[in-house]
């Protein structure tokens, strides 16, 4: 019964991350450059991805807790449903040219990614120890089709917006309006029954505890590898974020169109969630440690290629972008399980909840500090000073595998 109600809830957690992905990845070089246009400044166009990332960590306790009280249903769906709402304050704020209003909106469309990054530990509230990885990078890989897609429907979307008369920009809100709207019904209509909830009437658990943000962060504290666990999702997210959100405006120093912007951001993409099934199969085969620091290495590699690309040059920028997408996959993806797998069933939501919280924190002091970066110095700065806290986990990994 369990494997039956598994496999029909990755099924559903993947198609719902489709249409998340379909949503949300174009609004990443539309808000960014919508910001821009609005204030008329490079260095404050990171405020926009800055402010959605800072809405999936205010988020991420939330809906840990509506977990812990209702099941995965209730809290997925109300995520996704303040992204739609947000959505429409991005619109709003993108026609009024009001920047309040638009980074209202973004801040709310970043509970989507949060209520998408809790969809991974969703994946695995039935999954066994032997495949825990590989149930949650088919989730993962569910957001390839949209988020690839995505960011190439700028244009199209953008035509749809300028038909109202209102700014192209605001044209990937719209579709991420509708793609929120589906992955509510969705959640609502699909995700039965409750694997969360169906878990914890099959093992027969104690009420799990409703703990507060300092009671989970004191608990990692005494858990060096539930510890070493976020600390790697948090650093592989900073670097993606850091250097993926400024790519677009970088190109657009050079006049590059929307149609090349968004298939560098494609490639991008392609790199964080195609592979993640792959990527699932070796952290389970070669350790979470290990996959860990396949992460690292490509994260570093992947700095140095997007370091030396002109603005004009899509094709090194790709690979550069492409590289950090996987990187980002192999972190995530392998710290996750190694989380997932490290702390007690009881703390199993407060954790995960912490850890998107310091993920997304990480994530949004990295977007608002490239802005800067990229406003005084260079796009090539911004990659070597990104590299610095990759390099810093690169020690903790060692580190942490002498212990093990």
């Amino acid at each position: 019964m369990s494997e039956l109600v598994q496999e029909r809830t990755v099924k559903v957690l993947a198609l719902t991350q489709v249409l998340n992905g379909l949503g949300v990845a174009g609004t990443v070089a539309a808000g960014s450059l919508l910001v821009s246009s609005i204030t008329g400044s490079e260095t404050l166009a990171g405020l926009a991805q800055t402010s959605s990332v800072l809405g999936a960590a205010a988020l991420a306790l939330p809906l840990a807790r509506l977990t812990s009280r209702g099941g995965r249903r209730l809290a997925l769906s109300i995520g996704y449903l303040a992204g739609l709402m947000g959505a429409l304050f991005a619109i709003l704020g993108g026609v009024e040219r009001n920047i309040y209003l638009m980074l209202l909106g973004t801040f709310l469309v970043g509970s989507a990614s949060a209520a998408g990054y809790q969809a991974r530990f969703a994946a695995i509230d039935l999954a066994t120890d032997q495949h825990r990885a590989r149930q949650l990078s088919f989730v993962v890989w569910g957001a390839t089709i949209g988020a690839v897609a995505g960011p190439n429907l700028m244009d199209p979307a953008g035509a749809i917006a300028e038909v109202f008369g209102w700014p192209r920009l605001v044209g990937p809100y719209m579709l991420a309006a509708v793609t929120l709207a589906l992955a509510t019904l969705v959640i609502q209509l699909f995700l039965r029954p409750d694997p969360y909830l169906l878990a914890e009437k099959n093992s027969n658990r104690p009420p799990l505890s409703r703990g507060s943000t300092r009671e989970s962060l004191a608990y990692l504290r005494t858990n060096p590898r539930a510890l070493f666990a976020i600390i790697s999702i948090a650093i592989g997210h900073v670097a993606m974020v850091s250097v993926m959100v400024m790519t677009p405006v970088h190109m657009a120093h050079v006049d590059v169109t929307l149609t090349v912007i968004g298939l560098v951001i494609s490639i991008h993409v392609i790199g964080m969630y195609a592979f993640s099934p792959i990527v699932g199969q070796i952290s389970d085969r070669i350790g979470r440690v290990r996959a860990i620091q396949v992460g690292i290495a490509i994260l570093l590699l992947s700095m140095l290629v997007s370091g030396v690309a002109a603005a004009d040059d899509e094709i090194t920028l790709g690979i550069g972008l492409f590289l950090l997408g996987l990187g980002w996959s192999f972190t995530l993806i392998a710290g996750s399980a190694l989380l997932s797998e490290s702390v007690s069933p009881e703390m199993k939501p407060a954790t995960q909840g912490a850890s998107d919280l310091v993920m997304n924190l990480s994530g949004a002091a990295g977007g608002a500090l490239a802005g800067v970066i990229i406003g005084t110095l260079s796009y090539a700065w911004l990659c070597f000073f990104a590299a610095v806290p990759v390099l810093y986990l690169l020690l903790r990994s060692r580190a942490i595998e002498s212990k093990i």
